[in-house]
């Protein structure tokens, strides 16, 4: 059967790596900008936590009603979250230092990475699997914006985690 986890690894991504691996060792991640997505390899089950792991950043509370949460699962899909690293003339990120950024809000550290905290309210999210692409010649928020819209004019809404397009 085709999954959507596939369609990623004929996009281009690489990694593959669970978040609990990633907490274990984030050296694999590329010193490069890129996009990545965060995937649910068991597509059917949730489990949403009234109280998420995501750190406090300027005091503000990264939880949200599980009801708001419930509304915004996508049944049958494995891609709950894309994001990118880079872009702009001013933009340094790279998939590495984003991704640290976003591992360590996740671990409860007051981190500046509000997108995709979402993620942080999902019980089994060590489980989840993130996946990279670097974009060396392309801009990664263009990349960003394509991949959210053919997300969105497939499933018609957004991916679990996404706030914006």
């Amino acid at each position: 059967m085709y999954s959507q986890i596939d369609a990623v690894k004929k996009l281009g991504f690489s990694g593959f790596k669970t978040i609990k691996q990633l907490w274990d060792d984030h050296s694999v991640l590329p010193n490069a900008k890129g996009v990545y997505v965060v995937l649910n390899p068991d597509c059917t089950r949730k489990s949403i936590l009234e109280k998420g792991v995501g750190g406090f950043f300027k005091d503000r509370d990264p939880n949200v009603p599980v009801s708001d949460l419930t509304k915004r699962w996508v049944e049958n899909c494995h891609v709950l979250y894309l994001g990118k690293a880079g872009g702009g003339p001013d933009s340094t990120a790279t998939l590495r230092s984003r991704l640290r950024q976003y591992l360590d809000f996740g671990s409860g550290k007051p981190v500046g990475h509000y997108g995709g905290r979402f993620i942080w309210q999902l019980k089994r999210h060590p489980e989840l699997i993130i996946a990279w692409k670097e974009t060396p010649k392309d801009d990664p928020r263009k990349i960003e914006k394509q991949l959210i819209k053919e997300f969105e004019d497939h499933y018609g809404k957004l991916p679990f985690a996404n706030i914006v397009r």
